[in-house]
């Protein structure tokens, strides 16, 4: 079996872009940072995003279907940094100072500025080791803005 350390440092060389996840739960708002997330479809549309087995996130995922997909621009490295921190309070909270909406289709919490954001609606749970992956129709694109630059993860570090 490959050591953790040893299996992190090989895959830390594959560039990566950076996506907040947002969900509402009922009671608040919940998000994290992934970089695990691709498209995987055109017909149907559909993405498919990682998130950490054990993660309140991913047990509101397990009973709420309906979720947000921001692809973050270069501009927007602090946001990203926030949601991937341990502890971290809710996305209503860590959102209060930063344009952002709810989605129409999803009621998630959509950070503006980002290069895009998707409307999401889970179809498929696999878990996958310390992850689930979850495989998601996009029902809607809530905005696109190309012209932006991603923030991508390589190396360890957001570049």
């Amino acid at each position: 079996m490959i050591p953790p350390a040893e299996f992190t440092e090989a895959v830390s060389g594959f560039a990566t872009g950076v996506v907040l996840v947002t969900v509402r739960d009922g009671r608040d708002d919940i998000g994290t940072t992934v970089t695990g997330f691709a498209s995987v479809s055109l017909e149907p549309p559909m993405v498919v995003a990682g998130i950490a087995g054990e993660s309140y996130l991913s047990e509101v995922l397990h009973h709420q279907d309906r979720w947000a997909a921001t692809i973050v621009s270069a501009d927007q490295r602090a946001l990203a940094g926030r949601f991937a921190a341990e502890g971290r309070p809710s996305a209503r909270l860590l959102l209060a100072s930063v344009p952002h909406h709810r989605g129409r289709h999803s009621d998630a919490l959509i950070t503006e500025g980002g290069l895009a954001a998707l409307e999401c609606e889970t179809r498929l749970r696999v878990p996958a080791g310390d992850h689930v992956l979850f495989v998601a129709e996009a029902l809607a694109v809530d905005y696109a803005e190309p012209g932006r630059q991603p923030l991508v993860r390589v190396g360890g570090r957001y570049r």
